[in-house]
């Protein structure tokens, strides 16, 4: 049985055409060259990676409304860090990063479809993956 897994699995490796290494995604090294119909294949793993957001991402989001843009952005950090939306708030750039669940994915990244649950709403940061991020043009792809 077990064999028979791995022979499927090496088969998807090479449709796609990609490396067999497997990937980490915490070794920029060992991730993939995108190509478009990975998505499709893939166990959402770059909704693992923390996801840096902007406050007009915030307003897409509907975790904030557009006059709260002006206000105080530690205030509005404060209030989300409390339910739970964001885990962080860096000053000096404006950019939020989202909370992730205990496993490490996003929060917004559903568990049993690995799909996203706000997709139309998704911030810049995911809708721009994977030519910007850690390395651009590649993806810590890793097959259903």
């Amino acid at each position: 049985m077990q064999t028979e897994q791995y022979s499927v699995f090496t088969q998807r490796i090479r449709m796609l055409k990609i490396p067999a290494v497997a990937t980490r995604v915490d070794d920029l090294a060992t991730w993939a060259k995108y190509k478009k119909k990975m998505c499709d294949r893939c166990t959402g793993t770059c909704c693992s990676l923390p996801v840096e957001v902007k406050a007009v991402d915030l307003v897409r989001l509907d975790l904030i409304d557009a006059f709260e843009l002006d206000d105080n952005m530690k205030r509005i950090f404060k209030r989300l860090s409390k339910d739970g939306q964001v885990e962080h708030y860096h000053e000096k750039t404006g950019l939020f990063t989202l909370t992730r669940m205990a496993n490490g994915d996003c929060l917004y990244l559903d568990p049993v479809s690995r799909r996203c649950t706000v997709y139309e709403k998704r911030p810049d940061t995911c809708r721009n993956h994977p030519q910007v991020g850690p390395r651009p043009g590649y993806c810590a792809f890793i097959p259903k």
